[in-house]
């Protein structure tokens, strides 16, 4: 050990203890001794991730938890002695106002390591350890607590329920969790039931995930109960879910005593266990085109899918429509020597139907937006599939070249001026920047324009609103909305569209 470390940290028997209960503002040469919980690293995400210390996690003799601070300066002095569930005293320190926001103890002050700290382990010589200390302590909260506290940024709170999805998948069959996946979104999203309130979204970032990811596919049997720490309450579009932060736990079925009660709970109660709307757990969140695009401009958005109810103001006439995908798999094929091939079902001879893939222009009572209806979606705005509009035209047509752009259909046209429901769905090229219009995936119902939501329902900060120009749109699937980029061109469109009466 360093010197440096060795006049921080020290070993030998502790004097007269006070509690936190007792500690006052200001610096204090008085020695306390606590159970560290947990700890994590402060950073500032606004700055980039710059690491500001550690913040930690203490409960004393009497059960009060209390949260620490020892600043990045430091922190590597400690750091390596640190070790969640041991148990230390601490002599001189100073106690400064706790931070407003993100509070994890009901505490008012913090204990922050100063210069002169003094940081020991006890052993049972010192105190009876096991019997001294609690383990630990939650502050749970009901859905309607967090639905109160939502958006507030204020005391972050526990939660503990039994899960009915996780990524989407139903418990019914064990989910299969794909490691790489999670990796490169940074989350999992799980749906969760506390014993009388509805169902809650619940989204695990980091090392949450991590955390969830091993202990699920690790677990003999399918984990049913979890328990998550320190969760934000966020609204979106007038919905709340939850959020993991970096101070955030996740214990699952038999890992500790709220968890083991609540397992006990649904294998006596397994009938209300059951019950769930399944409107809950499937419920999408309707949004305005503002709302969507300050989603869309955070730092911390993920994928998702919501509602949007929007006029049609214009159809894209310049390009392609539609494309030609596999009949199998839906992607977009691709013109080889003598026939069709599919990238994605690996085969070289494949039969081709086209598929909608239609710029619109989208308006509601504040924004304007590009919307580009993906393959069913245009057919339920229209009435009709884009393979019978392409062979009425062909049929129409047959003198015309087979570079000839087929024209956006009349009955595409004709929903200009209409109003609907569109459920679009936010995707990692739109949170990274690399397109701009959104994807429609379903056309829900034909609505009215609401009236304007009040800025309380969904604040958006005026510099996170953004101007959305037509940009070129690329599915995960592989075909794109521009004219030749990459992608299809008008001739192969013609060409593959003709080709379609002989495959």
């Amino acid at each position: 050990m360093e010197s440096a470390a060795k006049s921080s940290l020290t070993t030998g028997k502790a004097p007269l203890a006070m509690f936190f209960n007792d500690i006052s503002p200001g610096r204090s040469e008085s020695l306390l001794r606590f159970r560290l919980i947990h700890f994590w690293e402060a950073k500032n995400i606004a700055k980039g991730g710059f690491f500001l210390g550690l913040e930690l996690l203490l409960i004393d003799e009497q059960g009060t938890v209390m949260q620490g601070f020892i600043s990045a300066s430091r922190a590597e002095t400690y750091r390596g002695h640190l070790k969640g569930g041991a148990t230390y005293a601490l002599q001189n320190f100073f106690a400064t106002k706790s931070k407003d926001i993100y509070r994890v103890a009901d505490q008012s002050l913090t204990i922050s390591f100063s210069n002169g700290s003094v940081l020991s382990p006890l052993n049972d010589t010192d105190v009876p350890v096991s019997d001294s200390f609690p383990a630990d302590r939650f502050r749970f909260h009901t859905h309607s607590d967090f639905q109160a506290n939502s958006g507030l940024r204020g005391d972050l709170y526990d939660v503990v329920g039994h899960l009915r999805l996780v990524n989407g998948q139903s418990l019914i069959q064990r989910p299969v969790l794909d490691e790489a996946e999670i990796t490169s979104k940074g989350h999992i999203l799980v749906h969760l039931q506390s014993k009388d309130g509805p169902v809650m979204k619940l989204y695990l970032w980091d090392e949450a995930a991590r955390v969830f990811y091993k202990k699920f596919t690790s677990s003999e049997d399918t984990p049913t109960v979890l328990l998550v720490t320190t969760v934000n309450p966020k609204t979106l579009g007038g919905n709340m879910a939850l959020s993991s932060m970096s101070s955030s736990r996740v214990f699952l079925d038999k890992d500790i005593q709220p968890t083991i009660d609540y397992v006990n709970w649904l294998s006596s109660n397994p009938e209300t266990a059951k019950r769930v709307n399944a409107d809950e757990v499937t419920k999408v969140e309707t949004m305005t085109i503002g709302q969507i695009l300050g989603y869309i401009k955070q730092e911390y958005s993920k994928e998702a899918s919501f509602h949007c109810i929007a006029t049609i103001d214009d159809v894209e006439r310049d390009g392609a429509w539609y494309y030609i995908a596999c009949s199998d798999c839906q992607t977009k094929a691709t013109r080889g020597p003598s026939s069709l091939m599919c990238a994605k079902c690996g085969k070289t001879n494949v039969s081709g139907v086209p598929r909608y893939l239609a710029k619109i222009s989208v308006y509601d009572n504040k924004d304007k937006a590009v919307f580009v209806l993906l393959g069913d979606a245009g057919s339920e705005l229209t009435g009709k599939k884009a393979a019978e509009l392409v062979d009425n035209y062909i049929e129409a047509h047959q003198d015309v070249g087979s570079g000839h752009l087929i024209p956006a259909p009349q009955a595409l046209i004709d929903t200009i001026g209409q109003t609907h429901k569109f459920k679009v769905n936010v995707s990692d090229l739109n949170l990274t920047g690399k397109i701009q219009a959104i994807t429609v995936t379903k056309v829900v119902s034909t609505e009215v324009l609401p009236p304007l939501p009040s800025s309380a329902e969904f604040p958006v900060i005026v510099e996170d609103e953004v101007s959305v120009p037509t940009g070129i749109v690329f599915d995960a699937s592989g075909y794109n909305a521009s004219d030749g980029t990459e992608g299809t061109t008008n001739k192969d469109v013609t060409q593959m569209a003709k080709r379609l009466k002989y495959e």
